[in-house]
């Protein structure tokens, strides 16, 4: 007798299921339910699927006549696939089916308990919809993609999936953009079973899991069938778009999957939770992330879709249809405006998610609940809020990373849609004032026009956070780790903001107003002077110089950094040339970055870092599968020590610029002399092929206790050492960057991370190396002073705060900087040592 398995996200419903299946079927059917996930607590259930929980179902379920396997949405798919994987000497077929979970269930059991065979209980499972649609007439044809009733085909080929990472957001977009240009109903399914679903989806087509190596099936039918399928065709033979290649990228091992709390039927969203305001006069305290005074209005923005949009009356549905297609034309319009910005600044491999963004507002997944709410009496906006909604969870229900990431982009199209119907004015360039923000994404800070925002507070975060960071590189006051409460501040209200204190005064009395502005007038008189000297060398008051270079994130930020006074490039972050592509580049497009990069800084050293990936810089093209703890996983030299072809590439662009100008080259996240050694044998192989004999320094990155401690040995095979403070103290100090509760360990010179840079300059010592610092510790006027008194002879940091740095060292002698350095080694506390900084500022 065959056996049935029911897989849902939630327990109770697969229980549901299998008990009304018996009441039709039998207690003698092997009929095993598989919802939820492992340790769900049966009173806070929490929504997802488990595959060894699907996988322990599926056993105890088998016989040799096979098992059906029926799923609900999402994940589910994912975690029945990954659990047959699983099996170990299954003693009969396993076959997964696409039927309605309930209605299927039922009659599957029915025909399996009396004796159908494997495919018989199949077919019946996938017709269980057809009496109930033969009944029911409300206009949905209730089987239209159901395998029992496909339509008829005029053209139809078999796809295969070559490209590395197989069907995500990019080309799927360019799949569905494809199909559309035809007068064509263009299905596809997965070769081997399931459901076709139509083209026009970028929903329905990522929720495919099409893989590298996968088949699709495409059939169409119309008056341009043919034409669609042979583009189609042509799309895959590129790899839709991606290019083709022989063997896949690492593939995310599949995991239980939790899933939040769903919206309600109808699309009706719960409220969000409401933070009550501060009260006039009351200083939050955070943490200091960037120096400076700010006065004025509050800006809040925000990622997802934000708030629910306000109740109004909604107009009859032909109004409320016409009202949304307004707003999918003006967000289209958007979307297209900040493609070509994005374009125009970074190229078009960064611009094309856009056109995912694009594919998205004519996505049938997100159109048809949008209308249906519509003519049920739902507003546009508050009908595309929900679906929204309703299509980000299906994508965080997916099991695959960069998957599920593309619910942020489902949220992001939303907000543009309900802002278009309502008018309000989007978060971005159009942002000004002190930006209030949950915490900053790098895509919401990058939209920030530099020249309206006045300071940014964010309610997480710590300071070496992307809002950190680029507060410091634009020069604007920052405050992380602030709490709920800066999100109760209302839109318009008065803030000073301090980002040397780290506090956040709301709607301050007019005394303090006062004295706020007075500090603001000196710290910009401060500013403009240093300003004025940025090109003079940074010699200290008794003549030792001490270098000051930038670190750069992108090709276009040298000649701003050599604007601002820069002595050269202390760390060239190349993950730029590989963010957000589905492709690595070639040796001649890194080798033509770096050149114009070089050229820009007209002779100036330039120290380029091999690509650091990881943890929290995952990239679509080195997918990695997932990690308990990325942060001490397989990132930068690790990752690229697995990829020696990756590592290599690099090394060839850059020995063909070191042969025409000053560039060194450091390796990231070292820990032992084995991963430097290897990393110098494929440096060695990289000569070969090149024929470049030039002469190019090989430094590492000192971002874990071990290289520093271990510094003595290592520098007997590097010719310099760069410290990354950032890293450093996050595992110094045990306190990960990204938990706003330990911002306070993160923050400025720790006496212990100090007794590590001492190391690390006396072990340097001992072997004539130099030693520099390229972590944000360096940007810190008063801990760019301890650093040059522990003998540290090069700090890199934010282009903006280069000016600042050399006019702090311009203000003390070497002397008087060594002694408070070796004070602050005996200091409890950041505070404590950075104090004696100060002193003599």
């Amino acid at each position: 007798m065959v056996g049935i398995v029911v897989v849902s996200h939630s327990a109770m419903l697969a229980e549901g299921v299998v008990r009304l299946a018996r009441e039709m079927a039998g207690e003698e059917l092997a009929l095993e339910p598989a919802g939820g996930i492992e340790d769900d607590d049966p009173a806070h259930p929490v929504l997802g699927t488990d595959a060894d929980r699907v996988r322990s179902a599926i056993e105890r379920a088998m016989s040799p006549d096979g098992v059906l396997v029926l799923m609900d949405l999402g994940s589910a798919l994912m975690s029945a696939e990954f659990a047959v994987e699983l099996l170990d000497g299954a003693a009969g077929p396993v076959r997964l089916s696409a039927a309605p979970l309930v209605e299927g269930t039922v009659a599957a059991a029915v025909a399996a308990s009396a004796g159908a065979s494997l495919e018989e209980v199949a077919a019946e499972a996938r017709g269980a919809l057809a009496m109930k649609a033969g009944q029911i007439s409300d206009g949905v044809d209730a089987t239209a993609d159901s395998e029992a009733d496909v339509l008829p085909s005029d053209a139809s080929a078999e796809l295969e999936v070559r490209n590395a990472i197989g069907l995500h957001a990019r080309p799927a977009a360019r799949f569905v953009e494809t199909a559309r240009r035809f007068d064509a109903d263009v299905r596809v399914a997965k070769a081997g079973g399931g459901n076709p679903v139509r083209a026009g989806s970028l929903t329905n087509l990522v929720a495919l899991g099409a893989r590298f190596g996968d088949s699709l099936v495409v059939t169409a039918s119309g008056a341009e069938a043919e034409a669609a399928v042979r583009a189609l065709q042509e799309l895959a033979q590129s790899g839709f778009g991606d290019g083709v290649t022989s063997e896949p990228t690492p593939a995310a091992q599949p995991r239980a999957v939790a899933e939040p709390r769903p919206v309600a039927a109808g699309g009706a969203v719960a409220e969000a939770e409401v933070v009550p305001p501060p009260a006039p006069g009351a200083v939050l305290s955070g943490v200091a992330a960037s120096g400076g005074v700010a006065i004025g209005p509050a800006h809040r923005i925000g990622g997802g879709l934000g708030e629910v949009p306000a109740d109004r009356a909604a107009d009859d549905p032909e109004t409320e249809r016409r009202r949304l297609d307004h707003a999918l034309d003006a967000a289209r319009a958007g979307i297209e405006h900040d493609r070509g910005v994005v374009a125009a600044r970074a190229g078009d491999a960064d611009a094309a998610i856009f056109d995912a963004h694009a594919a998205l507002l004519d996505d049938d997944a997100l159109l048809e609940p949008a209308h249906a709410a519509i003519s049920a009496g739902a507003t546009a906006e508050r009908a595309w809020y929900g679906a929204a909604q309703e299509v980000a969870a299906i994508y965080r229900g997916l099991d695959e990373p960069l998957l599920r990431e593309r619910a942020t982009d489902v949220l992001d199209v939303g907000r543009r849609v309900v802002d278009a119907v309502t008018g309000a004015e989007s978060a971005g360039g159009a942002a000004a004032g002190v930006i209030i923000a949950d915490e900053l994404t790098p895509a919401d800070a990058a939209a920030l026009d530099p020249e309206r925002v006045l300071a940014i507070a964010t309610a997480r975060g710590s300071p070496t956070a992307h809002a950190a960071i680029l507060s410091r590189a634009l020069g604007l006051p920052a405050v992380v780790g602030l709490g709920a409460p800066v999100l109760g501040v209302a839109d318009g209200t008065i803030l000073l903001l301090d980002g040397e204190a780290g506090t956040v005064t709301v709607d301050p009395p007019p005394e303090v107003m006062t004295a706020a502005a007075a500090a603001r007038e000196r710290l910009a008189a401060h500013r403009a002077a240093a300003l004025k000297h940025a090109h003079e060398p940074a010699v200290t008051r008794d003549g030792v110089r001490i270098e000051v270079f930038a670190n750069l994130g992108a090709a276009g930020e040298a000649a701003r950094a050599v604007e601002l006074g820069a002595e050269g490039v202390g760390l060239l972050r190349t993950e730029f040339l590989f963010l957000g592509r589905d492709m690595l580049p070639d040796e001649d497009e890194q080798a033509d970055t770096l050149r114009r990069i070089a050229v820009a800084l007209d002779g100036r050293p330039l120290v380029v870092r091999t690509l650091d990936a990881g943890a929290d810089k995952p990239l679509p093209a080195l997918p990695m599968p997932p990690e308990e703890n990325p942060f001490l996983g397989v990132r930068g030299i690790r990752l690229t020590l697995e990829r020696p072809d990756v590592l290599a590439t690099q090394f060839r662009a850059i020995l063909r610029v070191a042969a025409e100008y000053p560039v060194k080259t450091m390796l990231p996240m070292v820990a032992t002399l084995d991963e430097i050694l290897a990393a110098r044998a494929v440096l060695a192989e990289a000569r070969a092929q090149t024929g470049i004999d030039a002469p190019m320094e090989l430094g590492i990155m000192v971002e874990v206790p071990a290289a520093a401690l271990g510094a003595e040995r290592l520098a007997r095979h590097v010719d310099f050492f760069s410290l990354g403070t950032n890293d450093l103290t996050q595992y110094t100090m045990a306190a990960e960057r990204g938990d706003a509760r330990l911002a306070a360990l993160l923050a400025g010179p720790q006496p212990a991370v100090l007794r590590l840079v001492r190391a690390t300059v006396e072990a340097a010592a001992a072997h004539g190396r130099w030693v520099g610092v390229c972590g944000e510790l360096a940007g810190d006027p008063a801990a760019a002073v301890l650093l040059a008194g522990l003998g540290v002879t090069e700090l890199s940091m934010a282009t903006g705060l280069v000016p600042g740095v050399k006019a702090a060292l311009r203000e003390v002698e070497l002397a008087q900087a060594r002694s408070a350095a070796l004070a602050a080694l005996d200091t409890d506390s950041a505070d404590a040592a950075r104090r004696l900084a100060l002193e003599l500022l």
